[in-house]
This record gives structure tokens, C-alpha cells and sequence, in this order.
């Protein structure tokens, strides 16, 4: 904790700096997160080849696909997550894509429905109205990691024989002529870990030849990497690259407001570590001279 003791009217500006009051600092911080989030503000940010690329297969996926939503992450890991199949949801939208939803983590179902119902209040998409179990279907949750992944290949509807809602899956028609992962024209995995990215490549790529984006926390997307341009067509890490993804795909929203209140806080902890350093040497050279 910082000295607490009174400056006199006599103390040097430095001195003052110098027992600032960590708190202070702290506040600071936390403004320069939260107001930007009160604004209508984002921030211009150049686009990597990995989120680039990710667009660009979105992009090539052809009206009226078939797309499966495999979203493995829960509430934890929304922050960084969440803005991605939030837009991913809005270029399916766009498209018109009829899509499947499921998860390896038992919220990635809840938080894929979260998601599309945040691309839906889009103005842009007022006129959009999904019927349940026509244009979409969420299957839900279902047990056994890798093994779900490889049985997928080859029958989903023994996999998931029901939906969310516990309907027989050979009652739902947009689920007639779905047999196995072969019928899907395209896979957009949302992972936060195991089960996830990895063994959707090991598993849905490598064995079943699927085509797949994905998108990952920051912490395991240099693990991803590899993968990218062979098994994955692209690749969206961390906060960062959730706003890139929503910039490059022209759906701005949370990733790119956070990143602004993040930038601002950088720029906040840059400048009180310079003024902390030369109060540190300003008040050094008075003591020296004393």
C-alpha cells in the first residue's frame, strides 16, 4: 500500500506522484473500461490473416447452406467468445444459412441461443423470422467429448435423438435427410478448451473431411495455429480477434466497444508507469543534491 502521509504545500509534483495512492490508479483503470461501454464507439483495427481468412470462408459459403454450430464454451469465456458466434449468427442470417446447433460443454447450447437472439434484435435483420425446427434446430448438449464428435460421422440422429426441447429429431424437418456429418456444408466451432477445436480437427476434419472455422480463447489459440490454412479455413483468438471478426464481417458490436476501453487503459497504465519512473529519478536527483 502507498505511503498514506499528508504532502505538505511545499511538495514537488514528483513527491506527490510518488505517494500516489494505488487506489487512484485503480479507478482509473476502471473507468477507461466500463464508460466505453455506455458509448457508441469503436475502434478502426487492422485485420490478421487468420480472422481474415475466416471471413472469407463465411463469405464463400453459398445461400441457403447447411451449417452446423458446434458451440463448446459456458459463461466464463463468454466475453471473449460470445461476440464471435454472435456475428457468425448474423452472416448465417444474412445467408440465410439453415442451421444446426449443438454442444460438447453443457451451456454452449444456452449461450449458441443467447447469441442468435442478440444477431435477431438486429435492426438490420427486424425483418428475419427463424422458425424453430424449420431454420434452425438446437439439439442440445450431449456427453462423451471426442466420442460424440465420431459418431456424428457417421448417424447424428442416434447421437441426438431429441432436440433442446424433446422432440424427436425425425419430427423436426429441417432435420430430414441430415444423416451425418457429411450432409453439412460447413462446421463454425466456438470453443473455450476440451472438448473442442482440437478434436473437432482430430475428429470432424482429419476423419470426416469436414470444412470448419474456428474460433478460441486467447489462451489456447496459439495451439490452433498450426491448423490454420490445412484443417481450419480460419481462425478467430481471444478479444481481439472477436473484434476483428465483427469488423472484417461488418457487424460491429461488444468485441470492438471493449477493445476501445481496453486500448484506453493501456494507454492509461503506459502513462502512470512513466510518471511513476520519472518522479522516481526527479526525486532521486533532489535527494542526491541535499
Amino acid at each position: 500500500m502507498a505511503d498514506m502521509t499528508p504532502t505538505n504545500g511545499n511538495a514537488s509534483f514528483f513527491e506527490k506522484m510518488m505517494r500516489i495512492d494505488r487506489r487512484v490508479i485503480f479507478v482509473f483503470i476502471g473507468v477507461a473500461l466500463i464508460f466505453p461501454m455506455f458509448l457508441n464507439v469503436t475502434q478502426h483495427l487492422p485485420v490478421s490473416r487468420e480472422v481474415q481468412m475466416a471471413s472469407d470462408a463465411l463469405e464463400a459459403i453459398p445461400e441457403g447452406a447447411l451449417v452446423l454450430f458446434a458451440c463448446d464454451y459456458d459463461p466464463p469465456s463468454a466475453p471473449e467468445l460470445q461476440p464471435m458466434a454472435v456475428s457468425a449468427f448474423k452472416v448465417a442470417l444474412r445467408k440465410k444459412w439453415r442451421m444446426v446447433i449443438i454442444g460438447l460443454w453443457p451451456q454452449g447450447p444456452q449461450q449458441a441461443n443467447m447469441a442468435l437472439n442478440t444477431a435477431l434484435a438486429d435492426p438490420r435483420y427486424k425483418d428475419v423470422h427463424l422458425t424453430e425446427g424449420v431454420d434452425y434446430v438446437n439439439l442440445g448438449f450431449q456427453s462423451g467429448n471426442e466420442a460424440v464428435i465420431q459418431k456424428m460421422g457417421s448417424d447424428i440422429p442416434t447421437t441426438f435423438p431429441r432436440d433442446y426441447r424433446g422432440i424427436p429429431v425425425n419430427q423436426i424437418p429441417i432435420m430430414r435427410g441430415i444423416k451425418n456429418l457429411g450432409n453439412f456444408d460447413f462446421v463454425v466451432n466456438i470453443s473455450a478448451g476440451y472438448p473442442g477445436t482440437r478434436e473437432w480437427v482430430q475428429f470432424g476434419v482429419d476423419r470426416f473431411g469436414v470444412k470448419m472455422i474456428s474460433g478460441s480463447t486467447a489462451v489456447q489459440t496459439t495451439e490452433m495455429f498450426p491448423y490454420v490454412g490445412r484443417q481450419l479455413l480460419g481462425l478467430v483468438g481471444g478479444m481481439r480477434g472477436a473484434a476483428e471478426f465483427e469488423q472484417s464481417t461488418d457487424n460491429p458490436g461488444l468485441a470492438l466497444r471493449f477493445m476501445v476501453g481496453q486500448s484506453v487503459a493501456h494507454v492509461i497504465v503506459i502513462a502512470f508507469i512513466l510518471i511513476g519512473n520519472a518522479a522516481y529519478f526527479a526525486t532521486r536527483a533532489g535527494r542526491k543534491k541535499s
